[in-house]
């Protein structure tokens, strides 16, 4: 916003001049979102807590959990809130992948939000049926890939795959678009319900998005970049997006407002992000996978919430299939719960591993 009002004055009064870069907007993108969530969540935390907006417990889950009933739920608004105002401000609004990456942060938001105010006014750990969750989900799927689809002059539209330690000029397979569209709609499906599977502990969630997305704004900035005649992409042999330079200043507004709800919901939580939050984030993950050209990548770079997923299909196909458990409970995060590993131990263990994916996934800019 503040880039389309103010640059074309930027002959008159020269500081303007650096809004044109998008390394200046990153950083304030971040500073704005951070600012936002740190000074509103005490006021928000009070609120929810006046209102009697406490997470429900589910009664077969761990017994250290009991504690934790009440605890004020739905930051994820705020976590929305502050991304969405962060981006407003410092992004180019003219880049269609901004409001497209808008529309599913903000739509998967709007699901969760519905299942979290179920489970509160009904006192029970239900909340939306699965059925229409996953129907609501894919609908806000479908709308944002046809979007995609729209070839904008600002977001062009690919269906080639860049793949993790080849060089993007050897090869780079083309998948017809009616396939490449439904794989990315189960990217988006996956990611998101990965990341809601995931958000069990005080942290866990929220660690390895902000690793996730730090790493996707180094590779959004890499694939849209040229410096000085220096065209980075060219440079690393990925896949080149034009104008993917944008999504890191989204990125760093998700940064920012993680950040600030890291600060209240570091264990022990005082807030939770519910699902308003992570079914967001998760529908966030997998779009800028989608829209820097990272899909494969982002098995590997998000591979804590592939194996949280993994270990609830594995559990409920044993389960079905033999009558066993392969885990005590899933997702797994609880099965070292009842192994008896502190929760905080559990929780910068899952770190430590995101962190080791994220290099790895780095790594394979060079790798190649």
């Amino acid at each position: 916003m503040l880039l389309s009002f103010f640059y074309q004055y930027h002959v008159i009064f020269k500081f303007l001049n650096v809004l044109r870069y998008p390394s200046f907007r990153i950083i304030m993108a971040a500073f704005t979102a951070l600012l936002i969530s740190l000074f509103v969540f005490p006021v928000f935390i009070r609120r929810m807590q006046i209102f009697k907006f406490g997470q429900e417990i589910r009664k077969d889950g761990p017994q250290d959990h009991y504690k934790k009933q009440g605890t004020p739920t739905m930051g994820g608004l705020l976590i929305l809130f502050s991304i969405a105002i962060s981006t407003l401000i410092w992004a180019d609004l003219s880049h269609a992948g901004i409001w497209i990456i808008l529309l599913v942060t903000l739509g998967y938001g709007a699901i969760g939000f519905c299942d979290d105010y179920w489970k509160i006014k009904h006192k029970n750990t239900k909340g939306l049926s699965g059925r229409w969750k996953l129907f609501w989900q894919l609908i806000i799927g479908l709308v944002a890939l046809s979007l995609y689809a729209c070839n904008f002059e600002s977001m062009p539209f690919s269906s080639e795959l860049n793949i993790p330690f080849v060089a993007f000029e050897r090869f780079h397979p083309e998948l017809p678009v009616w396939l490449y569209l439904s794989f990315a709609l189960f990217l988006l499906l996956g990611t998101s319900n990965a990341v809601n599977l995931t958000d069990g502990l005080d942290g866990l969630a929220i660690g390895p998005v902000l690793i996730s997305c730090t790493v996707f704004l180094l590779l959004a900035y890499a694939a849209g970049t040229t410096l000085a005649d220096f065209n980075i992409a060219k440079y690393l042999r990925i896949a080149p997006v034009d104008g993917a330079a944008e999504l890191s200043v989204f990125c760093a507004a998700v940064i920012g407002a993680g950040v600030g709800f890291l600060w209240y919901n570091a264990y022990p939580a005082l807030i939770f992000m519910g699902d308003v939050g992570s079914l967001a984030l998760g529908g966030m993950l997998a779009m800028l996978a989608i829209l820097t050209k990272n899909e494969l990548l982002s098995a590997l770079l998000e591979g804590a919430f592939l194996i949280e997923a993994l270990s609830v299909i594995l559990q409920v196909g044993s389960f079905k299939l033999r009558q066993k458990r392969i885990f005590k409970m899933a997702p797994i995060h609880h099965h070292f719960e009842l192994l008896g590993w502190p929760e905080p131990r559990i929780i910068v263990r899952f770190w430590i591993f995101s962190s080791l994916l994220a290099l790895l996934a780095l790594a394979s800019l060079k790798l190649r």
